[in-house]
């Protein structure tokens, strides 16, 4: 039976839930919650329910597949909750859940940050194309 010493185990222990590696439960969470549509679909859903077709022209440019595999998502990670109502047609609306209000406040504050900084970064980028041999 190997043995190991605790500065080992608080290494697996640090490493059981370090996000950059793909084995960590967190990785793919940090991959949906970078996603672009998630982030859209969250901020268009900040002030209240919306139906399919209200989001869909609140993000312009969301395909009918990307929107509804964006939806389909969020709700499976628990952000979003899916409500139909009984109706002629039948009604459905979404809506974000306790835990998509508490994403809110990060996603403002990434929103806001690229807001305040877009100009710095578009002039970051023409620097670098104009200094790096094309590729």
């Amino acid at each position: 039976m190997t043995t190991t010493s605790a500065a080992q185990r608080r290494e697996e222990a640090r490493d059981a839930y370090n996000a950059a590696l793909a084995e960590c439960p967190g990785h793919d969470l940090l991959a949906t919650l970078s996603d672009k549509w998630l982030t859209l679909v969250v901020s268009a859903l900040a002030d209240g329910p919306l139906r399919y077709g209200e989001l869909s022209r609140a993000i312009p440019g969301a395909s009918q597949k990307m929107l509804t595999q964006t939806l389909r998502k969020l709700e499976r990670d628990g952000l979003i909750a899916r409500t139909v109502t009984a109706a002629v047609p039948v009604r459905v609306s979404y809506a974000l859940t306790e835990l998509g209000d508490d994403l809110l406040p990060l996603q403002r504050a990434i929103k806001g940050w690229a807001e305040t900084n877009i100009d710095r970064v578009h002039r970051a980028r023409a620097a670098f194309d104009e200094t790096s041999p094309a590729g």
